[in-house]
């Protein structure tokens, strides 16, 4: 199985992944600042239809030069017709405002926020904690609570791109170790981990996201998530065909 997964990787693990990947939007940019906000941002989009979300996304950074830039200045650019599924103009502004609030105000990042023994809980807290409009759906489903099992996948995911390195990922972010990322479990990775037996919970929560990810490290202890793009990949290509 590792010899397998390990040939998936080198298939997939390439910068053709981009372009079609969420992961593209903070490409655009060299500045780490820039590249944490469009990730973050990006990922917490990262939803639904591939398509609807990327266009969603793209008129997004079409507003400024640079996303730090749209953190700053959030409040004059119109979203008044802004809808993405669940999550409404209000949701939005609300999301560049506390982010205004952690870069600007705050003097901090994301970087500094997710760097706790207690991620998950920490980032929640920040979040819910400084909210100020009622905390809808949008606004929850951008911000899953950990204490409510969540898989997290759209937070794994930011930080695999934050912190690992190579063809797709950054690898900017240095006070986390590799070692310690999570697999961002979606229905493709969560399927072909149990059709190969690397899975047996079958709820895609967190308790399935440490069993995945324990099992992995048994391929690669260091570097345990760089089989997302096995699982990922292989799930999408065969979604693709039946498609």
């Amino acid at each position: 199985m590792k010899k397998k997964l390990n040939e998936l990787v080198l298939k997939y693990e390439t910068s053709d992944f981009i372009k079609s990947d969420p992961i593209q939007f903070p490409h655009k940019y060299e500045n780490k600042t820039d590249i944490e906000i469009a990730a973050f941002i990006s990922a917490l989009f990262a939803f639904g239809k591939r398509e609807q979300f990327i266009k969603k996304l793209d008129f997004i950074f079409s507003l400024t030069k640079t996303p730090f830039e749209l953190i700053y200045d959030f409040k004059k650019y119109d979203f008044d017709n802004f809808i993405y599924r669940f999550i409404k103009s209000v949701d939005l502004i609300e999301l560049l405002r506390l982010l205004n609030k952690l870069y600007v105000i705050d003097k901090m990042s994301l970087e500094e926020l997710f760097n706790s023994k207690n991620r998950f809980l920490n980032v929640s807290n920040y979040f819910y904690s400084n909210s100020k409009c009622p905390n809808n759906m949008g606004f929850c489903f951008m911000f899953a609570k950990p204490e409510n099992n969540s898989a997290l996948k759209r937070m794994n995911m930011f930080l695999r791109w934050m912190i690992r390195d190579g063809a797709v990922d950054f690898g900017i972010w240095k006070t986390i170790k590799k070692s310690e990322l999570l697999i961002p479990l979606d229905t493709h990775v969560a399927r072909l981990s149990r059709e190969f037996g690397l899975l047996k919970r079958t709820q895609n929560d967190f308790r399935a996201v440490l069993e995945l990810t324990e099992k992995l490290k048994e391929f690669d202890n260091d570097d345990p998530i760089k089989y997302d793009f096995a699982l990922f990949g292989l799930g999408v290509e065969q979604a693709n065909k039946k498609s």
